[in-house]
């Protein structure tokens, strides 16, 4: 048996519990395709084990299956589905959020790495053996829990070290350092999520960054396929979704809440975004999973 089959059977013997004991991982699975579905994503790492899935980022589509990593390294809104499921072979997903600490004591240990040039905050790539059998080391403690306390730390040491060696530990090495042009960017997003519901302007966005407006549009966007101005409009529209669902309340008193002056222009908006106006949405929601990381 394979690292991979090996770790999709330990995954799948603790999918559907309400809370795994290894802390910041969770596992996904679905057997059937699933309707698309909005998300802002926290950043982690997922390594599908079965099935596929597609990403959508800004103007981007990403499709990712079995043996594949997907590193997301900043807060990105994006939409999400899975595109291959089945009764028979369920899509399978483990998702491990990213602790900054544990990848800044990597790279002391590692010694100093150049900075990487300015990329997507999202990417991913086939996970080789040492990756996958790292993956499958540190799952199995999921099976050993009385462990966890002692090993963990070490197992998830030994995951985020191979991460960095490989494809996408040039992701990881800008959400680490705070100084580098992620982590400026990062606080700008932050920012906005703070913020979305006043008038924001992209000088002082900027100035968050502490960028120029040209610089700052630029990189922000290289990261989250949106412009400044975009991401805080989904930030929004996902809050509005949000607010929807769990108080009931009429679509004008929720436009208001996120910061719409106008309600025709947050219906508007509303629908072109997640398909159908905030009411109908909203009263449809129940019946759809979100398809998560």
């Amino acid at each position: 048996m394979t690292d991979l089959s090996q770790l999709k059977a330990i995954v799948l013997r603790h999918a559907g519990k309400p809370q795994l004991k290894l802390p910041r991982v969770s596992v996904s699975t679905f057997d059937r395709p699933s309707e698309p579905g909005w998300l802002v994503y926290d950043p982690v790492v997922c390594f599908v084990l079965q099935g596929s899935k597609q990403v959508f980022i800004g103007n981007q589509m990403l499709e990712y299956g079995a043996g594949h990593c997907m590193v997301v390294a900043a807060e990105l809104a994006a939409m999400g589905q899975i595109s291959e499921a089945s009764p028979e072979q369920p899509y399978v997903a483990l998702n491990l959020y990213i602790d900054l600490e544990v990848i800044s004591a990597l790279l002391l240990e590692m010694g100093g790495m150049p900075e990487p040039a300015m990329d997507k905050g999202f990417g991913f790539s086939p996970a080789g053996p040492a990756l996958t059998e790292a993956w499958r080391r540190f799952a199995e403690l999921l099976d050993r829990p009385s462990e966890i306390p002692i090993m963990a730390r070490h197992r998830e040491h030994e995951l985020m070290f191979r991460l960095l060696m490989g494809p996408q530990g040039a992701l990881l090495r800008q959400i680490a350092g705070t100084g580098s042009r992620l982590s400026h960017i990062r606080r700008a997003m932050a920012w906005i999520r703070e913020h979305y519901t006043e008038h924001l302007s992209i000088e002082v966005m900027a100035t968050v960054a502490g960028m120029s407006v040209s610089v700052f549009h630029r990189r922000f966007k290289a990261i989250t396929g949106l412009s400044p101005l975009q991401y805080q409009k989904q930030i929004r529209l996902h809050d509005a979704r949000r607010r929807l669902i769990a108080e009931h309340s009429e679509a004008a008193t929720v436009a208001y809440a996120v910061g719409y002056e106008s309600v025709s222009q947050f219906s508007r908006e509303y629908k072109r975004l997640f398909g159908a106006p905030p009411r109908q949405d909203a009263g449809k929601l129940q019946n759809i999973v979100d398809p998560g990381p």
